[in-house]
This record gives C-alpha cells, structure tokens and sequence, in this order.
C-alpha cells in the first residue's frame, strides 16, 4: 500500500496540491476547506479534512492572508477568562468563528485599563479582522500622555467591532448585551418586593459593578431604602466576600439583604453567614448574579438574575461573520436581557 506521504512533493514538503490529490478535489476546494469551511458540502469538507490529518497537511495561513487581505483572525480584549461567566462567552464566540473559519485571538486586561491600548497595538499589528471588546473604552488613552483613544483607533481602523456584557450609548460600532445598570435596579425592585429596605452590596471596584450598584440604589432609595455597599479591587472572587460583609457589618450597618455581583460572591457570603451563625434567608436574604451552577447547588440555593453567556457569544460571532462578508446586520444594537431566577435564599 502507498504511503501518501512518500508519494508527496520530492522535498518531504506536504503541499496543497497533495491534499487535493488524495482527497480527490481541486485546490479551489482545499482552499476552501480551509478558509471557508461553511461553503463546502459537509461531504466534501469530511474528504478534505480526513485528507489534511492523513497527510499531516498544515496550511499557510499568512499565504492565504496576504492574498486575500484578510488574516482571518478576531481579537478578543476581556477582563480575565478566569471567571465563568467571561468564559462561557468566549467559548460560544471562539466554536461560531471556528465553524465560519476564524480564529480568536485572546488578551487578558486583568481589569486594568492601562493595558488597552498596548494590546490594541498588538491586535491592529497582526491585522486582525474584526475586535470583540467587554464594555466601554471609549475614553482610555495610552499611558504615555495625549494621544487618540483606543475608540478613535478602532473607528479609524474600518474593521468591525462588537462591545458585549453593556449597553452603551454611543457604541464604537455594534454592541450586544444588557443594562448593567437594570440588572441593579431589577435586583433592587425584587428585594424591595420581598420586603426589605435597607440593603447591602458586595462587588469590585470596576465600571460594570458601579453601574449595577447605582441601578440597585435607584431602586432603593425610591421606595425609601438604604443601600450599603464596601467594594474591593478587581477581580473579586469568592474569598472576596467575607472581608467585604465583614466591613459592611463592621459599619454597623443594619440591613437585611445583600446583592453580590456574582454567583461566586453570594456563595462566599452563605459560607461567611453559616461562620456566623446567620440563618440565610431569615437574618439575611442573598442575592447573586450569572446563575452559574454554584448557585444551584449552594444551601440554600441562591436567587440570582440569570445573564445569558452564551448568546452573547454566539450572535456577538454572527454579526461579525456578516459583517466581514458584507450582509447588512438587521440589527446592530442587541439587548438580549436577563431572568430573575428565584430560588431560597432571597
């Protein structure tokens, strides 16, 4: 039997030209293959692909790059992709670029916003296709003093951009989230609702944790509460939420219920109450936020506003797939709100 291999270019070189031979195809196909996968019947993208990993083909992508003018390659900027609910959106964006031939380029700001424009550099450097950010940086500037801001580079730029996880109101370009500033408001109406008054709110110290805090004050104070609140630098993990209720209380601030900027902070707070000696719900209603699977299985199970991760992912890929291949988006502000998931804690 003959070893593909053997039988390719007399150099050892596995060539493109090799994989259509064995696959049976033509170069426009292989090409196709491999840089627009969703052309191709799914039979004949099977034969190519089986083609590819039998000869151990790897495909120049700069080539292919350069003569398109495309890198085929999205930039990602998020906080960090420890956090669970970062990372369900990230791996719903990465599967629907990858289906459409794409690939994610990923940085981590780590909540710093003095990190943007270096890695924008980075990303504009390797000609990237479009950028997908978290949040607002239309006011960030390199470090080094005056200059234009990364939102006057990316208009300027002419590729496409998606801001997720807000909703902004002058976006760079396209944006697909929510009100972080509702999600605040709508826990402080459900609390209000269950009866308490005076509340308290555990998060970091970042942009999309003061817009939920202001939201959650809004609702308060209209129905005459009061809002307590100890934020800690970013990123603030569960270990973050005893030392926050503990100044809270420290405070002696008398309040009845907390909402935590996360799933992961509600949690930290049950096991703070349970040291404590605190009955949850009866001496303090929890709310959290994300509806990861920790609050499901917490005791009690918490009450939180369910984010939807992985839509945002998924269409924040789909507008920038149409707009790379020039369909009209129908929409390019998406809201794809939010659930109040009641549970026993609150």
């Amino acid at each position: 039997m003959n070893n593909p291999r053997k039988s390719a270019s007399f150099n050892g070189t596995i060539r493109m030209s090799d994989v259509a031979r064995v696959a049976g195809v033509s170069l426009v196909t292989v090409s196709r293959a491999i840089n627009q996968p969703d052309k191709l019947a799914t039979e004949t993208l099977a034969a190519v692909q089986q083609a590819i990993t039998q000869l151990g083909y790897v495909p120049n992508l700069m080539a292919g790059s350069l003569a398109s003018s495309r890198s085929r390659i999205i930039a990602a900027m998020v906080p960090t992709i420890s956090n669970l609910v970062f990372a369900e959106t990230i791996e719903a964006l990465t599967e629907r670029l990858n289906a459409s031939g794409y690939q994610l380029l990923l940085a981590q700001t780590h909540y710093r916003q003095e990190s943007e424009p270096h890695l924008l550099d980075t990303f504009l450097g390797r000609r990237v296709d479009g950028v997908v950010l978290l949040g607002d940086v239309r006011h960030t500037h390199a470090p080094q003093g005056p200059g234009p801001s990364i939102e006057q580079r990316l208009r300027e730029s002419g590729i496409p951009v998606v801001q997720t996880w807000d909703l902004l109101p002058n976006p760079i370009d396209m944006q697909v989230g929510f009100s972080n500033f509702a999600v605040g408001q709508t826990a402080g109406n459900y609390l209000c609702q269950q009866g308490h008054r005076n509340i308290g709110f555990i998060g970091a110290d970042e942009p999309r944790s003061h817009a939920r805090l202001q939201g959650l004050r809004s609702a308060v104070y209209a129905q005459g509460g009061t809002v307590f609140a100890a934020p800690t630098a970013p990123p603030a993990g569960i270990e973050a939420a005893a030392p926050q209720l503990t100044r809270l209380l420290q405070q002696e601030a008398h309040f009845s219920a907390v909402f935590c900027n996360s799933d992961l902070l509600a949690a930290g707070v049950l096991f703070e109450c349970r040291e404590r000696g605190l009955n949850v719900p009866e001496q303090l209603a929890v709310m959290g936020l994300g509806d990861i699977p920790i609050a499901a299985a917490a005791s009690p199970k918490i009450t939180t506003i369910r984010l939807h991760r992985r839509q945002i992912g998924e269409i924040t890929a789909q507008l920038l797939i149409d707009s790379l291949q020039n369909k009209s988006a129908r929409e390019t502000s998406i809201d794809i709100g939010f659930d109040i998931i009641q549970r026993a804690s609150a």
